[in-house]
């Protein structure tokens, strides 16, 4: 799972990294705010659209190396339109990158789950994996955290051609994940039961469109509300970033552990009504008067934004226990990245009204996703698989007098899933 979490946080460090860059677009290259957007949604558009479908053929086939050429080919996007000079261009590479962002999650969310519940199993049971998904789900927020703070000191020195520099974690992400080997519950294939249940998920994922807008929102006009509204330095721009965006690692490892205690979708709610007035506080708050302040309800804004962010993806994942790789492409994938795609229309807003203008526009869509989190329904209990005898017979398939019970049809298989455990006496 720390594997999975470290490679997680390099994949989307590349994400973080297109709203730390664009402040430095903007002023360097002298884009508008329209085309700076523009760029965000390059990268959304990239990573949102293909992400269903990678996910069907994740669930579909095994596609071992496909984590580690996305993480790969999300750094090498990336890192090379900096020093890229046309706009069509360098719309192209991050094209490209959140193309490599697509091919990562879908593989990654269903290797993350195995990882979750082969831990659960050897910990006596999987009543905290939750907690054990948010820690998957904290690596891409921890990823976010880390692009402005290492991207802020290298483009002030460098310009944007120093995106360069952050070619090497990409490298060598693709390389550990190559090396490694599932674990071993994942490969002897415990087939999944359970019945797909599309309309909560569909419901679930209309809650994460919305906390992705307003996610990406922040993250992208954070720092020019703090230029061009506050009238701060360049320095606490950066600052109120990494702010917000260490309050969503926070939040994150928390509404995992919520979850585990109060149930996935209470914890759903409570962090979606927490985001309101943490909102308004940091639209509202005068930064002239108290300068921490403001910082203070960035922090709580990470946080409030981030405790469902975990938790809806274990959740996409209980709602389809048949087909993990496409919940995980919608709920990490498309979901996530559609709130780039409504960037220029925030960009938009932002030339008519400036930064204010849109973080007003922020505070109107929580309602929206707490509403929708009323349709929400905790997941049915999933099957675990059946553990052996020591005759090689599954623990509850034969009656009390050790009848055995029929045996699994061999044809009977969903094609693509991982084989299930042995059956009796075959070779036990």
């Amino acid at each position: 799972m720390w594997l999975w979490a470290t490679a997680h946080a390099v994949d989307d460090l590349y994400q973080g990294l297109v709203p730390a860059c664009v402040p430095y677009f903007v002023l360097d290259r002298h884009y508008s705010y329209l085309a700076a957007s523009g760029l965000t949604m390059a990268a959304a558009l990239g990573s949102s659209v293909p992400q269903p479908f990678i996910g069907m053929l994740v669930d579909r086939y095994r596609l071992r190396g496909l984590a580690a050429a996305g993480v790969a080919v999300a750094g090498l996007g990336l890192g090379l339109s900096g020093p890229a000079g046309p706009y069509p261009a360098v719309w192209a590479l991050i094209l490209l990158s959140g193309l490599g962002v697509a091919m990562f999650h879908p593989a990654a969310g269903k290797a993350a789950r195995e990882a979750a519940e082969s831990g659960g199993t050897a910990g006596g049971g999987a009543a905290d994996s939750t907690a054990a998904m948010s820690v998957f789900a904290a690596g891409g927020s921890v990823g976010f955290f880390l692009a402005p703070v290492l991207a802020t000191p290298a483009l002030a020195a460098h310009g944007v051609g120093a995106t360069v520099y952050f070619l090497p974690p990409a490298l060598l992400a693709a390389f550990a994940l190559l090396r490694q080997r599932p674990p071993a519950a994942a490969a002897a294939g415990a087939a999944r039961t359970g019945t797909d249940r599309w309309r909560p998920f569909m419901v679930l994922t209309g809650i994460e469109v919305v906390r992705s807008v307003t996610f990406f929102g922040v993250i992208t006009f954070i720092e020019l509300f703090w230029l061009r509204h506050l009238h701060a330095g360049r320095f606490l721009a950066g600052t109120a970033l990494a702010v917000f965006l260490v309050g969503g690692v926070a939040g994150t490892l928390l509404g995992g552990r919520i979850a585990d205690r109060a149930g996935l979708v209470r914890t759903v709610r409570y962090g979606t009504l927490l985001t309101l007035p943490a909102l308004a506080g940091l639209r509202w708050t005068p930064g002239a008067a108290a300068t921490v302040l403001p910082l203070a309800f960035a922090a709580l804004a990470g946080v409030a934004l981030n405790i469902p962010f975990g938790v809806l993806v274990k959740l996409g994942q209980d709602y389809l226990p048949t087909r993990p790789g496409t919940a995980a492409g919608v709920t990490l994938g498309l979901a996530v990245s559609v709130g780039g795609l409504v960037a220029p229309a925030l960009g938009a807003t932002a030339e008519a009204y400036g930064p204010q203008g849109v973080f007003t526009v922020l505070c109107a869509l929580p309602p929206a996703a707490l509403a929708l989190a009323r349709f929400l329904s905790e997941p049915e209990p999933e099957t675990e698989p059946e553990p052996e005898t020591e005759s090689g017979t599954a623990a509850g398939t034969g009656t009390a007098a050790g009848t055995a019970g029929p045996a699994p049809d061999p044809g009977a298989e969903p094609e693509g899933e991982a084989e299930s455990a042995p059956r009796s006496g075959a070779g036990a």
